[in-house]
């Protein structure tokens, strides 16, 4: 026996339904929902475009203000480096100053307080070799400098022998100082007043040397001690410091101690000097001690 179908669509139903939706579609037209609004649209596709345009364009003002900030900065460190640069030129300057000033004034109360003439003098050169060595000065015979004057400096509050004169040009003089081999200085030792000599090594490196200083006195000898001049036979001034001890030694074929000095002037920061006339009083020091009485 044969199935009828369960559903079966007849023409006369098919028609009705497709009039059904066509009418609906009508109704919607007609009502304006399905009507498109061109005008909304190319409206908000213009907002949209111009937003990222001006989304665009900010961006391209900031980063171009951020590279013109950049290089103002740039700029402003740049000058701020060289006015740092100016400042500390200038401090240095200062300091060197006021340094050079404190050298001068230290050695203009020295050079008025001796009892003798001086003449106050700058190194303007140095000659060094292996046997021969000389320092030269800015000042001359034309200043009253002659040949053996002693020379001696103040440096750091120190008092020392520099050395002595042994040429004179009429501007300039030049100096054996104390290190040079054909150097010799009658000395005593302060402390104890034993009296030898002192030599030069010819070199501002190498320690001074002491000789003729008996064995029998090494145990009053102490490292340190002040080495001075005798003032005998009137080449130098008395008492003016020389050396400290810094080594002493024995030797068993010498009936001398062998005494190395490390010297009072540190000749490579030596700059100026005095050079001394023994036999004219101080003018300034003389109208002083006549006016005490």
């Amino acid at each position: 026996m044969q199935k009828k179908p369960f559903f079966v669509l007849h023409f006369a139903e098919f028609l009705l339904a497709f009039l059904l939706l066509l009418s609906g579609v009508m109704m919607s037209f007609s009502s304006g929902g399905f009507i498109l609004n061109f005008k909304q649209i190319g409206f908000n596709i213009f907002s949209a475009a111009a937003n990222g345009v001006s989304v665009v364009t900010r961006s391209a003002q900031n980063t171009f203000n951020a590279v013109r900030e950049l290089a103002e900065l740039r700029k402003q460190y740049n000058v701020l480096v060289e006015k740092l640069k100016d400042y500390e030129y200038m401090q240095r300057t200062n300091s060197e100053i006021r340094k050079e000033n404190a050298r001068l004034k230290e050695q203009l109360e020295f050079a008025q307080s001796l009892a003798v003439k001086n003449f106050p003098a700058n190194i303007i050169s140095r000659g060094a070799d292996n046997l021969y060595s000389t320092i030269v000065v800015n000042k001359g015979s034309r200043n009253g400098i002659k040949k053996n004057m002693p020379v001696i400096a103040i440096q750091n509050g120190n008092v020392g022998i520099v050395g002595k004169v042994i040429t004179v040009g009429y501007t300039t003089c030049q100096i054996m100082p104390v290190f040079d081999y054909e150097c010799a200085i009658s000395a005593r030792v302060q402390n104890t007043r034993d009296i030898g000599l002192v030599t030069g090594n010819g070199s501002d490196t190498l320690p001074l040397k002491m000789g003729y200083i008996k064995k029998r006195v090494i145990d009053a000898l102490h490292f340190g001690d002040v080495i001075v001049t005798s003032g005998e036979n009137d080449n130098y001034p008395a008492d003016i410091p020389i050396g400290t001890i810094s080594n002493i030694k024995v030797l068993d074929y010498d009936t001398s101690l062998a005494i190395e000095l490390a010297p009072i002037i540190d000749f490579s920061r030596l700059e100026t000097v005095l050079v001394i006339d023994q036999k004219t009083p101080n003018d300034k020091v003389a109208e002083e001690g006549e006016a005490k009485k």
